[in-house]
């Protein structure tokens, strides 16, 4: 099935808390990021990360909590940010550069459900044992600027790999996204509306990465798909599947709130879907 959408800005490419992630001001990014505040901006934080998700319904979730958002900023009460964090059952998506030329397979028989997509970028795979973070930030209170807040979202993933499993991770000039090596972990692809942001970042945990051979992922021909699972093993290490999951979305949590100075609170998904009913 094919879902296509047209709207504005584009760019390429937990268990209840009792606390809240806040930013470590010790650490200093190898980025420019947003200047320190004294009181950290809210984020709401719809996370189910344990579970496999449709896209479809991740993707009506985003576009309701951005239009609650916009007539928000109308009124100047967009007082909180939100981020949505899961896992997506088997999916291709397309982005807005997307051609078929990318796809290994005739576009009216795929093999995955397919949708095309408003975000920027090329054809990927989302699937369990991927984590999907999806951002929606109200930019003003950040950086107005689209190309810094890809490399902000890269910088997360940089910081999680290289902190916390000890891989060289790094940005590859000309193009968006993390690579190990020769390797892509991370595909951002993002959308950017009055400068309300999302679709957001796929990181490959555990995943099954052969899905990615039906497609040439991002439209990059000369570089491979990677997965944090498959480098640590190639050090002989063996490692339990939803302990690497754990750990992993832990540090996305920790690193994504000090980049962006935010303290995340957890809200339940059923308040995206009553205001869906609602709208």
């Amino acid at each position: 099935m094919i879902v296509a959408l047209n709207i504005s800005s584009t760019i390429s490419p937990c268990m209840m808390m009792t606390h809240s992630y806040k930013r470590n001001p010790s650490r200093i990014s190898a980025i420019s990021l947003a200047q320190p505040t004294t009181t950290l901006r809210r984020c709401e934080c719809y996370d189910i990360y344990k579970e496999v998700v449709p896209f479809a319904e991740a993707w009506s979730w985003q576009k309701s909590i951005v239009e609650e958002r916009k007539k928000l900023i109308t009124i100047d009460e967009d007082i909180s940010d939100s981020l949505i964090v899961l896992q997506h059952e088997p999916v291709y998506t397309l982005g807005t550069a997307s051609s078929e030329n990318n796809l290994n397979f005739d576009v009216k028989d795929s093999p995955l459900p397919l949708y095309q997509t408003e975000r920027g970028g090329e054809v990927t795979y989302h699937g369990p044992g991927q984590l999907v973070m999806y951002p929606l930030l109200n930019l003003r209170y950040q950086k107005m600027d689209l190309h810094w807040y890809l490399r902000a979202l890269e910088e997360v993933v940089i910081r999680v790999l290289s902190s916390t499993f000890s891989l060289k991770a790094s940005r590859v000039e000309g193009l968006t996204g993390v690579w190990v090596g020769d390797e892509k972990l991370a595909a951002i692809g993002i959308r950017v509306a009055r400068w309300l942001t999302y679709h957001g970042l796929a990181l490959n945990v555990t995943a099954d990465l052969s899905p990615f051979n039906r497609i040439i992922p991002c439209g990059i021909r000369d570089r491979g798909v990677g997965s944090i699972k498959g480098l640590l093993n190639e050090h002989s290490s063996t490692y339990d599947d939803d302990k690497l999951i754990d750990i992993a979305h832990e540090s996305l949590l920790n690193e994504f709130c000090e980049v962006f100075q935010v303290d995340l609170f957890q809200q339940p998904v059923s308040k995206i879907k009553f205001q869906e009913k609602v709208q």
